[in-house]
């Protein structure tokens, strides 16, 4: 049986060292929890989120699953954008996806994995939906790259769709949703050129950033 306790040594080690380089640190934490934004992104390991952006635990609250995807039909998903968005009265909410992203490739390539692939069906939608824009790109790399970005923006505008952001924004809350990807290969996040802050925003939004994405 495989042990885990170099786990907890881990553990041990970094809580040590957090009070080494700041003895409230784990006060503070324990007080409160004020992020100011919800990070969703994708469950792929090499991409941790509060890392990436130089943030400390309690500065990013934080939602992952395969292939970042906001199904309007995800209690889990919604839950999480409801109770930070009313609760922890986020400003921003990032959806965030990576090139490389192993779910966005099995579903461009219609590749079985078993009970993923009805998740995944998300993703398909994506692929047929822009199918003539993926089309003229002829090496496999790039295709996937596009369509990783793609998947991002389309995310972006449920995210803009849910219930919750509509009733936010119909009380006055200051609140913008962004769409970001991360590089595997470099560590650099970029800007997919698409943030919404109120309802008329959406259709402009998605129309300016998919033009840009040529």
């Amino acid at each position: 049986m495989c042990s885990l306790d170099g786990l907890f040594t881990n553990n041990r080690a970094w809580a040590n060292q957090r009070v080494a380089d700041d003895p409230e640190f784990f006060t503070r934490l324990a007080g409160q929890q004020a992020p100011r934004y919800l990070w969703i992104g994708c469950s792929d390991s090499r991409v941790p989120a509060n890392e990436i952006v130089g943030l400390l635990p309690g500065e990013l609250f934080v939602h992952r699953n395969v292939a970042n995807l906001v199904v309007h039909t995800d209690l889990n998903c919604l839950s999480v954008i409801q109770f930070a968005v009313d609760m922890l009265k986020v400003k921003h909410v990032i959806v965030c996806g990576h090139y490389g992203c192993s779910g966005v490739q099995a579903a461009l390539g219609g590749k079985r994995i078993g009970l993923s692939d009805n998740w995944l069906r998300h993703v398909q939608d994506v692929r047929e939906k822009h199918e003539s824009l993926l089309a003229r790109i002829q090496d496999s790399p790039s295709r996937l790259a596009k369509l990783c970005e793609l998947n991002v923006i389309e995310q972006v505008v449920n995210v803009a769709q849910t219930t919750v952001m509509r009733e936010a924004r119909e009380r006055g809350q200051e609140l913008t949703v962004h769409g970001w990807i991360y590089g595997l290969k470099d560590g650099f996040l970029r800007d997919l050129n698409i943030s919404i802050a109120n309802d008329q925003e959406i259709i402009p939004a998605y129309q300016s950033a998919l033009a840009k994405l040529g």
